[in-house]
């Protein structure tokens, strides 16, 4: 029988495959709850590294396997694919790797042990093909190793050019660094922090720490910490003002905490989130972090319930995701065009219904975890031309140290460089 973290990761790759719920939902359900941490941290490892490697992984088997690679039963991929990822990429026992493998493949149809057997005795004796050249070949390396879907692959070689989308692509195969902040209302958090034998380097905006050693995890359950990536801590600092605060699709909530401590006491922050399940979270989070500045209110932003003014509103909006794929790899194997398509109708709408809401003299921010111009400029310069009474108005300088000298160029903000990479655009009402 396969090992409990195994099973489980067999388990959650078809969910993702299936598009049930998200992957942080997966990866938080009660049958990975009930692992053990090694367990748990196992399967992390597993499910991480094979959706991050799926591309190559696909190709390795693809040129082992007798078969068609769209005639193999998917649960039978899946387990292929974890044997794959453990022979290549980690330290796995090979004969653990296969004989597990192979168990969850005959869980599937029990036929199919002896093909996965056949496959992977053959990795074993003759290793991996070569690459494909990225200079000689860039769509095919980018397709294979670099593990981007061809429609992907596509666009970023015709916007980017070769080179600095095969350094991207590259750069989204290792797991990104840990950012986080601790909790202001903590006054002994930095000694909690060393007390759990947790060791930090400073990171690059004020308050944000680079997770260097240790386990976060204790911190963050206690509310001495929040894993925050730097991005959405800018994005947060591009609203941040005294005043009432509008943060109208909060979930998950850090961004809702970050405008609050920044305040002092002077902001107060309405956390606003259309799903109730996302509101009872955003609660216990605001509970867990003390921040008696944050009120959790159960709104849709397309249908904003509000009728006072707001001194700021942030729409950190629903988008696709593709600025973070080394944080959250299933969303590669999720998006197509058309997907960004809905995605940029609905940010427009959001920003329409949004608008309105904000003071005279107010700002409004408008950010994506995104790097494709459907949901980044084509949202925003579209939104100026109709709204004359909002202009573009200046980052402050915390924000423009965390970009590189490209992405300062025009009116807007890419944050980054790095794996991790939003776009923003901060905006101020005249009348």
């Amino acid at each position: 029988m396969p090992s409990p973290a195994r099973a489980a990761a067999h388990r959650v790759l078809a969910e993702v495959a299936r598009g049930r719920g998200t992957l942080a939902d997966a990866l938080s359900a009660p049958p990975v709850a009930a692992l053990g941490p090694e367990d748990r941290a196992l399967l992390h490892e597993l499910v991480l590294g094979v959706l991050r490697r799926r591309g190559w992984l696909d190709h390795v088997i693809a040129g082992l396997s007798s078969r068609p690679l769209r005639r193999v039963a998917p649960g039978v991929r899946d387990a292929l694919r974890l044997g794959v990822y453990q022979l290549l990429f980690t330290r796995v026992a090979p004969h653990a790797a296969v004989s597990e493998a192979v168990d969850l493949a005959r869980s599937v149809e029990a036929p199919a042990a002896g093909f996965a057997n056949a496959i992977l005795r053959r990795l074993q004796r003759e290793g991996a093909p070569a690459e494909p050249d990225p200079v000689a070949d860039p769509r095919g390396w980018l397709v294979s190793y670099g593990s981007l879907p061809g429609w992907l692959a596509e666009r970023w070689l015709a916007r980017e050019g070769a080179e600095p989308a095969v350094a991207r692509a590259r750069a989204l195969l290792q797991p990104p660094p840990v950012h986080f902040r601790l909790n202001p209302r903590v006054p002994d958090a930095a000694a909690r922090l060393e007390a759990a034998g947790v060791r930090a380097r400073p990171g690059r905006l004020e308050g944000s720490f680079v997770l260097a050693e240790g386990r976060l995890t204790p911190l963050l359950e206690e509310g001495t910490a929040y894993a925050q990536d730097e991005g959405s801590q800018a994005v947060a600092r591009l609203a941040a003002t005294e005043g009432l605060v509008l943060d109208a699709c909060a979930a998950p909530g850090g961004k809702s905490l970050l405008l609050a401590d920044l305040g002092q006491g002077a902001t107060r922050v309405l956390a606003a989130e259309a799903s109730l399940r996302r509101v009872r979270s955003l609660e216990r989070l605001r509970r867990l972090w003390r921040a008696a500045e944050v009120r959790v209110v159960a709104a849709d932003a397309l249908r904003p319930p509000f009728t006072r003014p707001f001194d700021a509103v942030l729409l950190d909006a629903p988008c696709s995701g593709l600025g973070t794929l080394a944080r959250h790899p299933d969303l590669r194997w999720r998006g197509s065009p058309a997907e960004l398509r809905r995605q940029s109708a609905r940010q427009r709408a959001l920003l329409e219904s949004l608008a309105p809401l904000v003071r005279p003299g107010g700002r409004l921010v408008y950010a994506v975890c995104s790097t494709e111009p459907e949901e980044n400029e084509e949202v925003v310069e579209p939104f100026l031309e109709r709204h004359q009474e909002f202009e573009v108005e200046g980052m402050p300088a915390c924000v423009k140290e965390h970009s590189d000298e490209q992405t300062r160029a025009g009116p807007f903000l890419r944050i980054g460089p790095g794996p991790v990479r939003f776009f923003a655009a901060r905006l101020r009402r005249g009348r």
